[in-house]
């Protein structure tokens, strides 16, 4: 946190060029790394800094006060960190100490596709002797352009009409890969989050690190959920946090009368839900039991935070006027920013029937 908080002004200062030019936010990712926070949740035992999820998602929240398009596109490497780490201690996985070894000593870069890469997984692989030839596009990669390995996965087609997905790290050193710059988005323009193109890369038997059935939840998918999304919605809770300071910073300035009163009282009413649902996210992180239960939970908080911290940053506009439509006064990215938390699974919908499911005692194995 003290080094979130030391290096926020310094990432705030470019987030204006980086929003208005849809440029890629790299200046921040070097003093990342330069300042230790690459390695901030690698166990101490492996080299790294030790910190648990609850206190990178105090970074993240943090850094996103500061530049949300840093701070969203640094919690996808993050919880890529944060999963291996978590099951390195709790399921004793030493499968996963190599990784975590590389993530501390020589400060890679983990990307993550997010939702083009979720249950049902994406692109192609092919069984050939003593691998996989593995071709697809994987969208929403954030960092694209300074990661160093992409956790992602591939669908094997069984000649009985089956699928399954194995997962597998991506060296973007690959002369098989190939970065398209696509992001031209509303918010969060300085993410980077470019599609990744994957022409027959080679991957052998014993890169796999997991196979599974498509469509399917697996117990991996389980512990991604329940501990990703705390940190990834640790950013948007950021992002109202600080579009309420500007808010009441420009309404300050004027007489504030009866209905900016009332505004000012909303707006801090859906800000404390939102922070009330990320909390209970963490609590059910530090239960260190993933399972649909905890999924459940997680994405409960995940509605709530979104839906709470996108109504705080509308309520946040109305009170600092329309002076909140100049970009200049940063609200204006903020509440473009903020949409963001609508996307990420589990949407909505499929939220509300997972939800829904569990509650009358119904299979949730492919709802997602």
């Amino acid at each position: 946190m003290a080094i979130a908080r030391q290096l926020g002004p310094q990432f705030a200062e470019l987030a204006d060029d980086a929003d208005a030019n849809d440029r890629f936010v790299a200046a921040n990712f070097a003093t990342l790394k330069e300042a230790g926070l690459v390695e901030a949740g690698v166990p101490a035992e492996l080299g790294g800094g030790g910190a648990e999820v609850a206190e990178l998602a105090a970074m993240l929240r943090e850094l996103a006060r500061h530049c949300a398009s840093t701070a969203l596109a640094f919690a996808m490497h993050t919880h890529q960190v944060a999963i291996p780490a978590w099951r390195w201690k709790h399921q004793n996985a030493v499968a996963v100490e190599p990784l975590l070894k590389r993530v501390a000593g020589e400060r890679i870069l983990l990307l993550s596709s997010g939702g083009s890469d979720w249950i049902a997984g994406s692109g192609e692989a092919v069984k050939v002797d003593g691998g996989y030839r593995v071709s697809g596009r994987k969208v929403f990669t954030s960092g694209a352009a300074t990661g160093n390995v992409l956790m992602t996965g591939a669908v094997l087609r069984g000649e009985d009409g089956s699928a399954s997905v194995i997962h597998f790290g991506l060296p973007m050193s690959s002369p098989a890969v190939k970065i398209e710059e696509t992001w031209r988005a509303m918010g969060m323009r300085g993410t980077g989050s470019n599609d990744v193109v994957i022409e027959d890369h080679f991957v052998p038997d014993a890169g796999v690190a997991v196979t599974r059935k498509s469509g399917e939840w697996h117990p991996l998918f389980q512990i991604i959920a329940t501990i990703a999304f705390p940190l990834i919605y640790a950013v948007y809770l950021g992002v109202a946090e600080n579009a309420r300071e500007i808010a009441v910073e420009m309404a300050k300035k004027k007489r504030p009368g009866p209905h900016a009163l009332r505004l000012a009282g909303e707006m801090d009413t859906a800000l404390r839900a939102a922070q009330l649902a990320h909390r209970w996210m963490l609590e059910i992180v530090a239960r260190n039991a993933p399972s649909a239960d905890s999924v459940n939970e997680v994405m409960i908080g995940r509605t709530l935070v979104a839906t709470h911290a996108i109504r705080a940053v509308e309520l946040a506009m109305e009170l600092a006027g329309g002076a909140s439509f100049y970009r200049a006064n940063g609200l204006e990215r903020c509440f473009r920013d903020v949409q963001g938390a609508r996307f990420h699974p589990l949407q909505a919908g499929p939220q509300a029937e997972y939800a829904g499911a569990m509650a009358l005692g119904m299979p949730t194995a492919t709802i997602f």
